[in-house]
């Protein structure tokens, strides 16, 4: 902004000069001009001076010539000016500066002519007789036995001396004026430019996205509006900025926070946007990819396939595919075409959902029906085979409570079956609140021994435990119970007579966790084959179907038992060798923290 304060100083210095300039050569032309007319016409009245003064006698030829001469030299000391008189016809006289026979007749000279005709002649031209420009003045005299012209000529130096002088006194006084008009000048400039300078300052910050510089200007003219103008803009664009920033943060939180994936592709297949969801899913980076070619994603084959036939057809969709990177996964795809407001076509945007787990459960709850449906069937088709053929009539009573007995065991498969299911659903919709209170686990389980031992002792399998006298935990006492039973149930049953079933139960710290304590239910049984430990607490499995039919079982026991212990925020784990037995591992912290 200095160089336009200088620029803008000198360009007013500069008019300043040539106005003052052109005004000095027009004042010196009228000074000139003046100064030529202020002689003529004191050489007019010179004229008439000489014209009444001297005398004028009769004298013709030389004489004449002698005298005229003479009183011209004499003149001319008086009047410091070329005196020249001419006769009639306009032949010299007498003149102080040449001899007069020597020179031309002035009949024809331009003052001569206009003397002629308006009584005075006045001219300004250059003598050939004394190499320079004059000033002549002639007029018509008709004294006593004179009758013809005077003239008078005075060199044109002495004007320019003149005028030269006055052009000295002139030209202080204009430099003088132009070192003062030149120091307003230059205020006035920084008076104009330095409040410019302030507004260009802030403009340049706003352009580096400064926008709470602001125009400390408080005038009330131009500079004051237009200053106001750029902190009204800045103003303007400060809250405009943030309303597109919050909403920018604002959109992005919902891109991030979304549980489903976005991608956006542009009309010629660039990706767009990526947000964090799609990240997982795809085990992308969005920075990595964000420019690129969706083909970049090419070890999602299946997907880049839909995304080119989405650009293709522009055409909105639904598909669901298989990812098996990073992870193996089912992803439903939905592509939307996206237009602008003149109805351009601009990209596409597809909308990925992880449906894994989803279809998962949809099997499992078909496969639920058709296990549930399954297990139903058996009893019921047993009880109305049994009550069929009762109806139909037997006569050996024997026979009928045998079938009669069938009944009730089946009835009571039946009842054990559904109230497995109802448990079983109570847990897993969350609608089986929990009731923590302190446990003593010697006694807890000493109950519990007298409730399986008349189970146990009839096929002869011992039980012990081995639980310290001073142990406590913090748990549900009856879903504790459920637990146990069903492990030691299922330990009773799948073991040989004279077999053995173990309880221990003690503390353990985990890093991290705070104490915990670790049941494990061993027996000495048949085994789990290694192919099913995996599926072990899965509802319905069976390792041996037809033994557990045999034996009452609903196979919903374990998995009953799984979820019973993560209520405690406890794990499980079975660990097994076919043939040698198995143990159940469990641990439950110490202490439960409350949901």
């Amino acid at each position: 902004m200095r160089p336009f304060r200088n620029r803008l100083t000198l360009i007013m210095m500069t008019l300043i000069g040539l106005s003052m300039l052109g005004a000095g050569f027009a004042m010196a032309n009228v000074f000139k001009e003046s100064h030529i007319k202020l002689q003529e016409e004191n050489m007019v009245r010179e004229i008439n001076l000489i014209q009444a003064t001297l005398e004028f006698p009769p004298l013709t030829g030389k004489e004449a010539a002698e005298y005229y001469t003479d009183k011209s030299l004499q003149l001319e000391a008086l009047a410091d000016a070329r005196v020249t008189f001419i006769a009639k016809d306009g032949t010299v006289i007498g003149d102080s500066e040449s001899d007069p026979g020597k020179m031309d007749n002035h009949a024809h000279r331009e003052e001569m002519i206009q003397a002629e005709k308006e009584g005075t002649g006045r001219t300004i031209r250059y003598s050939s007789t004394l190499g320079q420009d004059m000033i002549y003045v002639a007029r018509p005299v008709k004294q006593g036995a004179f009758d013809g012209y005077i003239r008078l000529s005075m060199s044109l130096n002495q004007v320019d001396e003149g005028v030269r002088q006055g052009w000295m006194v002139m030209g202080g006084g204009l430099i003088i004026l132009f070192m003062v008009a030149a120091l307003v000048s230059y205020r006035i400039a920084a008076g104009l430019t330095s409040p410019l300078e302030k507004i260009t300052r802030v403009a340049r910050q706003i352009t580096r996205l400064d926008y709470d510089a602001r125009v400390q200007i408080h005038r009330r003219d131009e500079i004051g509006q237009l200053a106001q103008a750029i902190n009204g803009m800045a103003d303007s664009l400060q809250t405009q900025l943030k309303t597109i920033r919050d909403n920018e943060d604002m959109l992005q939180s919902v891109l991030n926070n979304m549980t489903g994936g976005i991608i956006m592709l542009s009309h010629d297949g660039q990706i767009v946007l990526v947000n964090r969801a799609a990240e997982q899913m795809l085990g992308v980076k969005a920075a990595q990819v964000t420019g690129k070619s969706y083909r970049e994603l090419r070890q999602h084959y299946e997907l880049t396939k839909l995304m080119e036939e989405g650009l293709e057809h522009r055409t909105n969709f639904r598909e669901e595919r298989s990812l098996y990177f990073p992870v193996e996964s089912i992803i439903r795809l939905d592509g939307v075409t996206m237009s602008q407001d003149d109805g351009s076509y601009r990209g596409m945007l597809f909308h990925l959902q992880d449906v894994t787990d989803i279809r998962r459960l949809e099997r499992m709850r078909s496969e639920f029906v058709a296990n549930v449906s399954h297990e139903l069937k058996t009893p019921l088709a047993a009880v109305k085979g049994f009550a069929e053929t009762l109806l139909g009539g037997v006569s050996d009573e024997k026979t009928s409570k045998s079938f009669l007995q069938i009944i009730y065991d089946e009835s009571e498969r039946l009842n054990r079956l559904i109230r497995d299911i109802l448990e079983l659903s109570k847990i897993e919709s969350k609608r089986s609140a929990m009731e923590y209170s302190p446990v003593h686990l010697a006694s807890f389980f000493e109950s519990l021994w007298k409730f399986m031992e008349p189970e146990a002792a009839k096929k002869r399998i011992s039980l012990d435990m081995q639980v310290p006298e001073e142990l406590f935990m913090e748990g549900d006492e009856d879903k504790l119970r459920q637990i146990f039973t069903n492990l030691l149930s299922n330990a009773i049953n799948y073991t040989q007579e004279g077999g053995k079933v173990l309880l221990t139960a003690g503390d353990i710290h985990k890093e991290g966790h705070g104490d915990a304590i670790r049941f494990i239910v061993r027996d000495s049984g048949i085994g789990i084959p290694k192919k099913d430990l995996p599926r072990i607490f899965e509802r319905f499995y069976r390792v041996d179907k037809a033994r557990s039919r045999s034996s009452g079982g609903t196979g919903l026991g374990l998995s009953i038992v799984k979820h019973l212990v993560e209520l405690h925020h406890g794990s499980i784990k079975v660990e097994s060798e076919l043939g040698m037995g198995s143990s159940f591992i469990i641990e439950m912290p110490l202490l439960q923290e409350n949901d």
